[in-house]
């Protein structure tokens, strides 16, 4: 086959998409494929050995996404199948031009994502989907649906996010249900090593990941000031992020929260590795590709019990669950996994048993078979 890859971001670009493209690509080429790839930069990525074409994210944005589509419609006509796990109208828009078929990744609600950056909504992802005054948010919701209607299929990384497409009339049939891959593993150090490089000493809880409203950053670390002697490790970057300095100041966590800023994935691996839990404070999830790192090193989760996070995370198997916005639960699960070493020792060693079924090749084989059934058509 020969396949064209959408990706909105790409190394060094921190998020989902950004592992999970080239991951996909080396997999492709490394099973015969012929692969190419259009995305959007800040400045020219990385050489590959197979082409990878940037548009400027400097543009204007009405001209990127022209641009954008100009570049899958033209690059689509030399290929089979297009695959687009971001920039969803833009790529379907040039796949229809091209009269080529396209798989979409789909990761969010983009019309839910656009209504609060525009400040048409604020609410949760759920509640999104009952709210309905407004024309700017209805014409969101029909460019979504009608973007997602010509698409030949849909993978969804958790049964959660499937259900909302069928919901918004993507037929049953055309939606598969594909979590994320677990990450191949680097040659990590052991848990000891990996917090002395870090300078940690004490119980650390680490978060990584878009530093953005979703993520609810404010309420672990309002969380933090009601848990003592426990230190939190951010990586990452995003909009957010001044917002949460202002908090960490305003709370005096000064000495025990310390961000790392944008890291490479095998530093995150290791930063999981150090940590006695991955913490997750989402107001909605899909199905965060950080929950499957901590638990691949070894590390049980903290989360909160929203989208697709339960489809993965167990409550008392290799994490521990609490509602959205419930801070006392929040407090009461951090000191159980800190208080109680037998409880923390357990969902460790059941954390990467519980994503064996995540293997890259297990994973990628069948989001293949999809990608092939595409192409035939």
């Amino acid at each position: 086959m020969r396949i064209l890859i959408v990706s909105g971001i790409w190394p060094p670009d921190v998020g989902g998409p950004a592992s999970h493209a080239p991951e996909l690509a080396e997999f492709l080429v490394g099973h015969g494929h012929a692969v190419e790839v259009v995305t959007t930069a800040d400045a020219p990525p990385a050489q590959q050995p197979y082409e990878v074409r940037w548009v400027d994210r400097a543009a204007p944005a009405g001209l990127r996404h022209v641009r954008v589509a100009m570049w899958v419609r033209e690059r689509a006509r030399h290929n089979d199948v297009v695959y687009a796990t971001s920039m969803l109208g833009r790529a379907v828009l040039g796949s229809t031009l091209a009269r080529r078929p396209v798989v979409v990744k789909l990761v969010a609600d983009e019309a839910y994502e656009r209504a609060r950056r525009w400040g048409l909504f604020a609410g949760d992802l759920d509640a999104f989907q009952r709210f309905s005054d407004g024309v700017r948010v209805r014409l969101l919701r029909r460019a979504r649906n009608r973007a997602l209607r010509r698409a030949d299929h849909l993978v969804c990384p958790s049964g959660y996010l499937a259900a909302l497409a069928v919901g918004w009339g993507v037929s049953q049939e055309r939606v598969t249900v594909l979590p994320n891959a677990a990450p191949p593993l680097p040659s990590l150090p052991d848990r000891d090593e990996a917090r002395q490089r870090l300078g940690v000493d004490g119980p650390m809880l680490a978060f990584a990941g878009r530093i953005t409203k979703q993520k609810s950053l404010g309420i672990a670390l309002e969380v933090l000031a009601r848990v003592e002697d426990v230190s939190l490790l951010i990586a990452g970057d995003g909009p957010d992020l001044p917002e949460a300095r202002r908090r960490v100041a305003e709370l005096g966590l000064d000495g025990r929260v310390r961000f790392l800023g944008p890291l490479e994935r095998d530093d995150v691996l290791a930063l999981f590795r150090a940590a006695d839990a991955s913490l997750i404070t989402s107001s909605w999830e899909n199905f965060p590709h950080t929950v499957v790192e901590a638990l691949a090193v070894g590390t049980p989760v903290i989360a909160t019990s929203v989208g697709g996070v339960p489809e993965l995370v167990h409550d008392g198997t290799n994490g521990l669950l609490v509602p959205a916005g419930d801070t006392e639960a929040l407090v009461g699960a951090i000191r159980r996994m800190l208080d109680e070493p037998e409880l923390r020792e357990r969902l460790a060693e059941r954390a990467a048993p519980s994503i064996e079924h995540l293997r890259p090749e297990a994973v990628y084989s069948k989001l293949e078979a999809v990608l092939r059934r595409a192409a035939a058509r």
